[in-house]
């Protein structure tokens, strides 16, 4: 759509072309054209009507007819189209009114398309999901949103806020949705799944239509407490007769599918061979199957309006040949355990069972009623007959149940409310002083409450029930408070007694007992019909809590003991020095001397931890028995308690540093060292084997002497012994030394580290055997070895023999490693090494000199033998 443009020149003023009369002629000319254009065009826009059914169709007409007017308003606003209309108007043309009131529609229609279109765009997402969103997401989110923003265009757009605009986009979004279920439910698609599935898709395309119905009376009355003066008034039944005809289409389709899986599920083969009348359950499967096949071969559309008479006419057929009697089948075959409503009881469930299958038939015979010529046929006396015979059983059924239960109630009740609050349990036959696991439970019968949810039922289904039923039922709220807050103080209860260990119940025996006498009335005198609940469990509340709060203290004071115990047992008994200079290590004594003293200084601190616990048993018999001496008869067994746990900490103390010793004798890390020497004859260790054994019998002895600084209580106290004067030179201490020093652990473990560091001692030796092998050097007498050589005088080979094996001897000792490390003790060998060369080295000095000497006499016996020989010549 374009504006033809005059062809006359028009530069120059405005006021000067109005007056040239060939201008303003061309351009009355020109004005004529638009006119008719732009008419024609909105007459032709005004005409057009949305291409489809649903509501985007009715946005996209509102998009086009923008574009168009929009096309043709941007033209108007050129600067060559205002100017002709300027010279028209300056010219006093006649025309120029026509066009002006043109133009003018133009500028409305536009501006109300542009708006439209805008407001309604704000509508598209969510029509495009209530084409493809899920049937859930469709119901519980799109159509209450669309709604919404069409409230929001009713209120805030200029245009379409009027009943000739909403009216029909209503009718379209309901067109819209009725389509959507009509996809939904496909009748060709469902009956081919399995019927839950079906089942599930119907269900959703009917909750979509009433959430229709019920999101846009929600709607109207919104728009109402907007305070806009425009309701939403419009015509009902334009809206929503046919998705109102289409709810009860689903309802009907759902019918059908639901009397088709009951009939699956009850009448399988098992049930079959067992139901009294097999014959008949075959011929219902049969009806059932008629009215399916009619639905497979569906000439009509069941959700038209227009074909109601026809689904009318199926529908008929399915009640009337179906439904009454598989509702018969269905009560005979579910009588002795009939399916109930989720928390209904037994009796009034199976009561509200059978009434609920009485009104699925009420409404088929109704009708047989209301319609004379269907109660006139054949089939409809056989309908009513058995519909007779049906509701006649039950009703017996339903008498049977109620007479059985208000029989079985007025004799069980009253009994019931005579039971006490509790009951005892325990796990032992012990006397209940002595005994840890004291168990009350609830004695509240589940039958009580469920008489209380029968007799609710019963009279919500108008029986009447009996006196003291209905005055328990009453009451409750009551009973449910009474055991809600006895199972509370009964948790509490047992709480409080598993935290407690046998010595702390024996010490706090009278609260116990005094705590086990309250809760007695609930299990000897209180029944469920006393009027003394209430103060029966704020008295045993109290008493919990105060011996909870006693055994809270208790136990604040035992972790500190606890703490300190386990400071003592992870104490280390066995400190080394730390490793000199690279390979030195401290020597036996003094490494022995240097864990010693350490020793002593840990003792000091573990006998101020260890005598800081009486002042903190004492501050338990402050709270138990209000007294403060340490020797409290109400105490004995605990400090005893606590005696032995001290017996045990101090056994592990001594143990576990015996294996942390052990574990270091074994391991390969050297932290002291001996010396290999030579002690002629004998090549011997520096301290020697019995000396070093000493010293570890001595350092395990040492150990376990620590626990002779841990002085015993004295009988039934927490009080230290004090020294006993056996003999007048002879003070006796009771530590717990005795018992720690005689226990197996202590002695398994002091006996393997000495059979360990003694086998470690022996394979020290067995590596001095190795030196052995020089031990002519020292063993053999050497001035004598000498003189025999003298007298001899053997050749210069037997000399060099002798010489070569020093020598050899000498030199072979420096290639020897100096150091052999075995587990936790490093062997210096340089000592032997020296001792051994310096060895050699004599021989060769002795051996030398001797060879020089017979060398020297030699000589001078050749010098004399020649000067002889020179004198006789």
């Amino acid at each position: 759509l374009k504006l033809e443009m005059p062809t006359v020149n028009l530069d120059g003023e405005v006021t000067v072309l109005a007056t040239v009369p060939e201008v303003v002629q061309s351009l009355e000319s020109c004005a004529v054209t638009w006119q008719k254009l732009i008419s024609g065009v909105l007459e032709e826009q005004l005409k057009k009507v949305p291409q489809g059914n649903g509501p985007l169709a009715e946005i996209n007409l509102w998009r086009e007819n923008n574009a168009t007017l929009r096309a043709l308003t941007e033209q108007i606003k050129l600067p060559e189209v205002q100017k002709v209309l300027e010279i028209l108007q300056e010219a006093e043309s006649e025309f120029t009114g026509d066009l002006q009131i043109v133009l003018s529609d133009l500028k409305k229609h536009q501006m109300e398309a542009q708006d439209n279109a805008r407001f309604l765009s704000t509508l598209e997402r969510h029509l495009k999901n209530l084409s493809t969103g899920t049937g859930v997401d469709v119901i519980s989110n799109v159509i209450p949103s669309l709604l919404n923003a069409l409230r929001l265009v009713w209120i805030m757009s200029r245009h379409y806020n009027k009943d000739v605009r909403m009216v029909p986009f209503l009718e379209r979004l309901s067109w819209a949705i009725s389509e959507r279920v009509r996809r939904v439910v496909d009748l060709q698609t469902l009956l081919k799944q399995d019927t839950a599935a079906a089942k599930k898709k119907i269900t959703e395309a009917k909750n979509t239509l009433e959430q229709w119905k019920k999101c846009y009376f929600t709607t109207c009355v919104q728009v109402e407490a907007s305070g806009s003066k425009r309701y939403w008034k419009f015509d009902v039944k334009r809206l929503f007769d046919k998705t109102d005809y289409m709810v009860s289409i689903c309802q009907d389709l759902y019918d059908i599918f639901q009397v088709n899986e009951e009939l699956h599920n009850i009448f399988i083969p098992e049930l079959i061979t067992v139901t009294e009348d097999p014959k008949g359950v075959d011929e219902l499967q049969r009806e059932v199957n008629i009215v399916i096949s009619a639905l497979e071969d569906l000439t009509f559309d069941p959700f038209s309006v227009e074909n109601a008479r026809d689904w009318a006419f199926i529908m008929e057929e399915f009640r009337e040949d179906v439904l009454v009697e598989i509702v018969e089948q269905i009560f005979v075959q579910n009588l002795k355990d009939p399916p109930l409503y989720k928390n209904h009881p037994p009796v009034a469930g199976a009561i509200s069972w059978s009434r609920s299958l009485s009104h699925r038939i009420r409404h088929t015979i109704t009708r047989f009623q209301e319609e004379e010529e269907l109660l006139a046929s054949k089939r409809g006396q056989e309908v009513q007959q058995i519909y007779l015979q049906v509701t006649k059983k039950m009703e017996e059924y339903e008498d049977q149940k109620y007479r059985q239960w208000r029989e079985r109630t007025e004799h069980v009740l009253p009994l019931l409310l005579k039971d006490t609050l509790l009951t005892l349990s325990s796990a032992t036959d012990e006397p209940l002083t002595t005994r840890k696991s004291v168990c009350f439970a609830l004695n509240f019968s589940p039958e009580i409450q469920e008489i209380i949810i029968e007799t609710k039922y019963m009279e919500q289904l108008g029986l009447r029930v009996p006196e003291m039923a209905r005055y328990v039922a009453l009451q409750e709220d009551k009973y449910l408070r009474y055991t809600n807050k006895l199972k509370g103080m009964l948790d509490r209860y047992h709480k409080l007694m598993e935290m407690m260990n046998e010595a702390e119940i024996k010490l706090l025996d009278h609260y116990v007992q005094e705590l086990w006498r309250i809760l007695k009335a609930g299990h000897k005198r209180l029944t469920w019909k006393s009027v003394g609940i209430g103060e029966f469990v704020v008295q045993c509340t109290q008493s919990i809590g105060r011996l909870e709060l006693l055994v809270h203290q208790i136990h604040h004071i035992s972790e500190d003991i606890s703490s300190k115990l386990q400071s003592i047992e992870s104490t280390n008994l066995f400190k080394f020095p730390h490793s000199k200079n690279g390979d030195k290590r401290p020597g036996a004594k003094e490494f022995f001397d240097y864990v010693k003293c350490e020793q002593a200084k840990d003792v000091e601190q573990l006998v101020r931890k260890y005598s800081a616990i009486p002042q903190l048993l004492i501050e338990v018999e402050r709270r138990v028995a209000y007294t403060n001496s340490g020797k409290s008869p109400k105490l004995a067994s605990y400090y005893a308690y606590w005696e032995n746990r001290i017996y045990q900490v101090l056994t592990q103390l001594i143990v576990r540093n015996l294996q942390a010793f052990n574990a270091t004798v074994l391991a390969n890390v050297p932290l002291l060292q001996i010396e290999a020497v030579l002690s002629v004859p004998e090549i011997t260790l520096q301290p020697n084997a019995s000396e070093i054994e000493k010293m570890i019998v001595q350092s395990i002895q040492d150990c376990v002497e620590v626990t002779k600084h841990f002085l015993r209580w004295m009988h039934g106290t927490c009080i230290e012994c004090p020294p006993q004067h056996v003999k007048v030179d002879e003070v006796v201490t009771f530590s717990f030394y005795s018992d720690v020093s005689q226990s197996p652990l202590v002695i398994e473990q002091a006996v393997l580290i000495t059979q360990n560091v003694h086998k470690l001692l022996a394979s020290l030796k067995k590596c001095l055997n190795q030196w052995k092998k020089y031990d002519l050097l020292w063993k053999s007498d050497k001035g004598a070895v000498l003189d025999r050589l003298a007298a001899e005088k053997p050749p210069c080979v037997i000399f060099d023999e002798h010489l070569q094996f020093c020598m050899k001897v000498a030199q072979e000792v420096t290639q020897w490693p100096l150091i052999k490390d075995e587990q936790f003790i490093r062997l210096q060998l340089a000592p032997l090494a020296s001792a051994v060369q310096e060895n050699a080295k004599s021989w060769l000095m002795s051996l030398g000199k001797l060879l020089n000497e017979l060398a020297r006499e030699e000589l001078f016996s050749l010098q004399d033998e020649i000067q002889v020989g020179v004198f006789s010549l």
